[in-house]
Formats: structure tokens, sequence, C-alpha cells
């Protein structure tokens, strides 16, 4: 009985090794889940939103290891972003902090935003007014955004939020993208701290690509904490359930 008590054990410590290995692998080399901590990224991504990101997408570097262990030089299987791409990157600041936006300049490209209105290599970008953004706050108010499709020069088109054009990141300098790096923005234009800001984020490295956001898998509104079971159902936001991110 010891010996069969012992072997039981054994198997099942076998088991959860097992699962915990491929669970770190599928994380390194396939998908890892994210979550949303700010409103940065409005309305394309809303704060308690869960998202998978596609670690293959660009190749792999060391920030696509746990703890951004240095054992991958450089970036190996490399294939670049594309403009309008939500990418989850390290923070260059720290190479830690993870953070979320939008492709907007690759190398080589000159931005600037003049007016609110994006310009890259001397262009504006097309942005069209649609129906504006209304923010549930706190104590049932609700606040009114403007909100827009800007269409990138590739084509891709994605919504933003732009409150006011004459904000602090509305008229900027000529950002010139060095090789090797991207320039990234939020979509919420004037509550997003990005490339904008060189001193805080600036240009990001091609090697601090995580990876690019695939699929909103879970949304919550922040209502019910993680222990309030009950609470749940009430608190997803099903029509976000299991949507592609553009």
């Amino acid at each position: 009985m010891h010996k069969k008590n012992s072997g039981g054990i054994f198997d099942t410590v076998k088991t959860v090794v097992y699962a915990i290995l491929i669970a770190l692998v599928i994380r390194t080399l396939a998908y890892e889940p994210f979550n949303i901590p700010s409103g940065s990224m409005i309305p394309t991504l809303l704060v308690g939103d869960y998202l998978f990101v596609s670690k293959f997408s660009y190749g792999y570097s060391r920030h696509s290891l746990p703890f951004s262990l240095p054992l991958i030089p450089g970036r190996v299987l490399y294939t670049p972003p594309e403009r309008g791409d939500v990418v989850v990157f390290k923070l260059p600041r720290d190479n830690k902090t993870d953070y979320i936006k939008r492709v907007v300049g690759l190398p080589g490209d000159h931005i600037q935003v003049r007016g609110g209105i994006l310009h890259i290599n001397g262009e504006p970008v097309k942005r069209e007014r649609i129906r504006d953004y209304v923010v549930r706050e706190g104590g049932g108010n609700a606040a009114v955004i403007p909100q827009f499709i800007e269409t990138l020069p590739a084509g891709h088109r994605h919504r933003i939020l732009e409150m006011t054009d004459e904000g602090s990141l509305d008229n900027t300098p000529v950002y010139v993208v060095p090789p090797g790096h991207i320039f990234a923005m939020g979509d919420n234009r004037d509550n997003s701290l990005d490339s904008r800001v060189l001193s805080s984020v600036g240009f990001v490295p091609i090697e601090n690509l995580v990876g690019r956001a695939e699929i909103l898998f879970f949304s919550t509104d922040g209502s019910a904490s993680w222990w309030e079971v009950w609470k749940w159902p009430f608190a997803t936001r099903y029509t976000r359930l299991f949507q592609r991110i553009d």
C-alpha cells in the first residue's frame, strides 16, 4: 500500500510538472494572456478587457521568455510589424513594464501631430468624425467624447478618441523613427502616454516587442471583485467576448 501511495504521489507531481512545462511553452512560443489596466486604448480596448497576444507574430527576443531571460540575442525569426498593429511591448525605460499601443510609425518614418491630426511623412492621415463615444463614469454620470475613424496610409482603419485638438500632445515636433524602432500611440489620443513623450516612452526598439494583440476573450466592467462569484454574470461585458482586435 505504501508503494502504491508513493507511486500515486509521484505520478501526480509528474503530471503537474508536465502541465506547467506545456503551459510555459505555449505562453512563450504561441499565445500569452494580458489584461488592460488603463484607458489609453479606448475605444479599441477597455479597462477590464482580457486578451491573447500572439508571441510568434514578430519572431522572438529575450522579452518573449519568462522574466525576459537574456537567452535570445536580438530578435530571431523576425517579421516586421505593420502600421495599425496593436502591440504589447516592454517599456524601453525599464525593459520590464508591459505597454499596449498601436503602431503608427515604422523605421525611417517622419511622424508629427499638428492640430490633433497625425501626419506620416508629411501627409495628414485621414480622420472622419463618427458618432460620439459615451464613457460611463461612477455614480451613473456619462461623458461624451468626439470619436473618429482614422485611416493609415496602407488603408488600416480604426477608431480613435480626441477630446480636443489643442491638448499638450496635439502639436508636436517631427519625430524621425530610428532604424530598428517603431513609433506607437494610444487610440485615446488625449489620455495616452506614448511615443510622443520621448522621456517616458519614446521610440520602441523592435527587440522590445512582446507580440501582437489578437483576440479579446473576456471583459469585465469592474463591478465585481474576483471573489464575488455571484456578481460575475452581471459584470461581464458579453458583447466583447471573443472579438478580434483591429
